[in-house]
């Protein structure tokens, strides 16, 4: 169908401390790292070669996909020195590409999970003859968004930063990360310096007459930017809420992944992942959460909606709510960490050290 370009080469400083030694795009969710989830929902919609545009940790992207045809992609890998924003790593893979000038090149950003129609957005491109298209979705809440009004048509008239009073907020349409471009238009973005294409690329090419389209699809859509949205992304993969062939099995409450152990009596709903290696001992309620690979979590433990990094221990009767427990933590038993509570990677905290903590 075409070729696309994935954007993975952001710190993911706000979902820290899950990307302290692992890039956004390669967190786990629901089994696997998040990137695999787009990659396999690309090839499903026909797309055959992708180009990564990497950055932050890039080193650990090739080892893990190779050559992309164990997805049954051709992959190919281009490393940013310097940052140069969404347009400049656009911009950046240009070269990498296959397309002709007037062919349409996919482009996404790699911490979007979301249930679009990739070829409705393909086929919208090409039957409206735009220079781009953008999936558009509609929140209820825009005012954290750039909104994107358009006409009866779908034609984009505008790109507003977010709103600040409710006299400006005249859509509920907003950006949802996932474009189609004509590889002509991705050659005319300036080289080698930063560029972003939500301030400079859109507003310069509607200032210059042409044609961008909009594409409303308000199916599944989640910005996995946050450590509770990321939680909640991977738990939506297990339950089905949001569409994936790359779940590594059969979609329900629960998903336990071979060589983990988990205890009869252990109670574990709301799309848990519980991943290789990792233990859940008796007694154990673990709701809505990802339990990375050979983590533990001790006899009568409660976690809910929380993440436990590889290989972290939470001892037995602790409870977390909201949490997140870095790579190699040590959590000691009747501890009580609620309310998007942070444990650094390889942090140990003694038992019963906190009854309640909160970053609020």
């Amino acid at each position: 169908m075409t070729e696309a370009i994935l954007l993975v080469g952001g710190k993911g400083t706000r979902l820290r401390p899950l990307t302290v030694r692992t890039p956004k795009p390669m967190v786990p969710a629901a089994g696997v790292p998040f990137l695999t989830h787009q990659l396999a929902r690309a090839q499903a919609a026909g797309v055959d070669h992708i180009v990564l545009a990497t950055s932050y940790l890039a080193e650990v992207f090739e080892p893990y996909f190779g050559d992309g045809s164990s997805l049954g992609l051709s992959i190919e890998y281009v490393t940013e020195v310097e940052p140069l924003g969404t347009g400049g790593a656009i911009r950046n893979v240009a070269s990498r590409l296959r397309s002709g000038p007037d062919e349409p090149v996919l482009i996404f950003n790699g911490d979007i999970l979301t249930g679009l129609d990739i070829r409705a957005l393909v086929d919208t491109h090409r039957t409206s003859g735009a220079d781009v298209s953008l999936h558009l979705t509609r929140v209820d809440d825009p005012r954290a968004f750039g909104l994107v009004p358009t006409d009866a048509t779908g034609r984009v008239t505008a790109f507003l930063e977010k709103p600040q009073t409710p006299q400006e907020i005249v859509t509920d349409q907003i950006n949802a990360g996932a474009y189609v471009f004509r590889r002509s238009v991705i050659d005319s973005i300036p080289a080698g310096r930063p560029v972003s294409v939500e301030r400079e690329t859109f507003p310069g090419l509607l200032a210059r007459g042409a044609h961008l389209q909009g594409m409303v699809d308000s199916t599944y859509w989640l910005d996995l930017g946050t450590p509770a949205a990321f939680v909640r992304g991977s738990a939506d993969l297990v339950l089905g809420r949001a569409p994936s062939p790359a779940v590594p099995g059969r979609c329900g409450d629960r998903l336990v992944l071979a060589t983990a152990k988990v205890a009869p009596d252990a109670k574990l709903t709301g799309g848990t992942v519980v991943a290789e290696g990792a233990v859940i001992g008796a007694g154990a309620c673990v709701e809505g959460s990802a339990i990375l690979a050979g983590a533990v979590v001790e006899a009568g433990a409660v976690v809910t909606d929380s993440l436990v990094g590889a290989g972290a221990r939470i001892g037995a009767r602790t409870i977390l709510d909201g949490a997140v427990v870095g790579d190699g933590a040590d959590v000691g038993a009747d501890n009580e960490l609620r309310c998007g509570v942070r444990v650094w990677c390889g942090a140990a905290l003694p038992a019963g050290a906190v009854r309640f903590s909160s970053d609020q």
